[in-house]
C-alpha cells in the first residue's frame, strides 16, 4: 500500500474531531498510512478558557499532532474536516490553508486526491458550501476532488450529501453516520491507490 492519508481537522466542540478518528479509523483498515492531525487554535486562549466545553475538547485533543506544510508534502492524500461559520470553513481551517502558499508554490499539493467533510448547528447551516469551498482551494492547487458522490446506500442511510459526509453538531455519531464517513474515506484511499501506482 502507497497512500499516505493525512486527515486535517478543526474542531470547537468535538464532532469533527469524532469524524476524524472514524475516518482514520476506516483508513487504516483500508492499508493507509494515517497522519490524524489538528489545526492550531487562533482564538485567544482566555476566550476557550472561559467556555467550558471548548476548553475541555482543546485538552481532550491536546495530544494529537498540529498540521504543518511538512505533512502536507508528506501525504499523497488529504481528508479535511471543519465545522461551518456562516456558511464557509472555520477560520482555523482557513488560518492553516494560508500557511501552505510555500508548498502549494513548488507544486507540493497538485495532483493528491482530496476529500472534505464538514458540520454545522443545524441542518442547513451551510455543510455543503463549506465543503464546496474546501474543493475550491484544492481546484487552485491542482488537485483531484474525490468526493463520495452517491455510490453507496450509507451515503443516501446518513443524509444524501453526496459531496462529503456532513454532520449536525450536538447529535451523536449513529452507525450510519459512521458508515457514511467510512465509506468516503474509503473512496478516497482507493482513487489515492490508484494514482500512486499509475
Amino acid at each position: 500500500m502507497s497512500v499516505r492519508l493525512a486527515i486535517v481537522y478543526y474542531s470547537t466542540y468535538g464532532t469533527n474531531h469524532q469524524m476524524a478518528e472514524v475516518a482514520a479509523e476506516a483508513a487504516r483498515a483500508a492499508g493507509a498510512e494515517v497522519r490524524l492531525l489538528r489545526v492550531n487554535e487562533t482564538a485567544p486562549a482566555e476566550v476557550v478558557a472561559g467556555q467550558e466545553a471548548w476548553k475541555a475538547q482543546a485538552e481532550r485533543m491536546a495530544h494529537i499532532p498540529r498540521a504543518t506544510p511538512q505533512d502536507m508534502e508528506w501525504a499523497n492524500a488529504y481528508l479535511f474536516s471543519a465545522p461551518t461559520r456562516f456558511g464557509v470553513m472555520a477560520s482555523q481551517m482557513r488560518a492553516f490553508i494560508d500557511t501552505l502558499g510555500g508548498v502549494w508554490a513548488q507544486g507540493s499539493l497538485s495532483d493528491k486526491p482530496m476529500s472534505a467533510m464538514s458540520s454545522a448547528q443545524n441542518t442547513h447551516g451551510g455543510q455543503e458550501a463549506t465543503i464546496l469551498s474546501l474543493y475550491t482551494t484544492v481546484f487552485h492547487w491542482g488537485g483531484i476532488v474525490v468526493a463520495p458522490g452517491f455510490t453507496d446506500q450509507s451515503i443516501f442511510k446518513s443524509g444524501g450529501n453526496p459531496y462529503g459526509y456532513s454532520h449536525t453538531q450536538g447529535q451523536p455519531l449513529t452507525d450510519d453516520n459512521k458508515a457514511a464517513i467510512a465509506h468516503q474515506t474509503r473512496r478516497l484511499v482507493e482513487v489515492a491507490e490508484k494514482l500512486a501506482v499509475a
